[in-house]
């Protein structure tokens, strides 16, 4: 064997290959400290808008294995390695994952919306997909709220983020309705001024915007009243409930009558 044949295979060799080496590791190199420059700029502009901290992490990994992934292509490119087989590869594998995860890719996707436009918070009182609760917990895929009888509900991001959404605490006050039906003997104006005495003199009922007491209809045995108080969110249910409570008292107390159902009975002689 010819050794001066070997050794000049072997410095092509090396000249050839070892120049795409020293190259790819320097791509290697400038590659990652941009990925950790590009990904910490986007980590502080994140935290500057307020996302929520675990939407801020999952993107943060999500853009550096996407980044990655490129330098990593860009390394085989260097050295010589056909990518366009493992581009390839990777869009039928994307897409084969996207047809299985289609559902959760869809509650993703509302998660991510929910983070960043922020329609409700955790904290909030919302009546949303059939169900009334406060909001304990925004995840990626779902959202876990506590109805009024301490039940755990957990809504699916997708259909949370593509439906009606209605918060009662963005406003910070709420109106609470009743309706209250006197006997058509009784006086409106004196009634109106005792329904609304006890809104008054109510001190969670909240003076702006100020309580309203109107005639609400002419029902077959009563006269209905419009209550309408407003509280804060906190205050609603000892609003409601006190206020059912005090009005009785105090239309008793003026003599004036709540109606209730009669029933008549008629005997037939024969």
């Amino acid at each position: 064997m010819d050794i001066e044949k070997l050794i000049s295979k072997g410095i092509d060799f090396a000249s050839d290959y070892g120049l795409k080496i020293i190259g790819a590791i320097i791509i290697w190199i400038i590659g990652s400290w941009i990925i950790k420059k590009i990904t910490k700029t986007a980590g502080n502009l994140m935290s500057k808008k307020g996302y929520d901290e675990s939407l801020r992490k999952f993107l943060l990994n999500l853009v550096g294995w996407i980044l990655k992934i490129l330098l990593i292509l860009a390394i085989l490119a260097k050295l010589g390695v056909e990518t366009t087989s493992f581009a390839a590869i990777l869009a039928a594998a994307g897409l084969a994952i996207g047809m299985a995860l289609q559902g959760s890719l869809a509650n993703f996707a509302g998660g991510v919306l929910l983070m960043i436009f922020k329609p409700i918070k955790i904290g909030d009182l919302i009546e949303a997909q059939g169900e009334l609760g406060v909001v304990k917990e925004i995840e990626i895929f779902t959202t876990k709220i506590v109805s009024p009888t301490n039940k755990e509900i957990i809504i699916p991001n997708g259909t949370l983020s593509n439906g009606n959404i209605t918060n009662y605490t963005t406003e910070g006050k709420l109106r609470v309705d009743l309706t209250i039906g006197v006997g058509y003997d009784e006086d409106i104006k004196k009634t109106k001024e005792v329904l609304m005495n006890v809104l008054t003199s109510n001190p969670k009922v909240l003076k702006d915007p100020a309580p309203s007491v109107n005639v609400s209809a002419l029902a077959e045995s009563s006269i209905d009243f419009a209550v309408r108080p407003y509280a804060s969110v906190a205050d609603y249910w000892d609003v409601y409930f006190g206020t059912l409570e005090q009005c009785k008292e105090a239309l008793d107390a003026a003599g004036i009558e709540i109606p209730y159902p009669h029933s008549v009975e008629i005997q037939k002689e024969g």
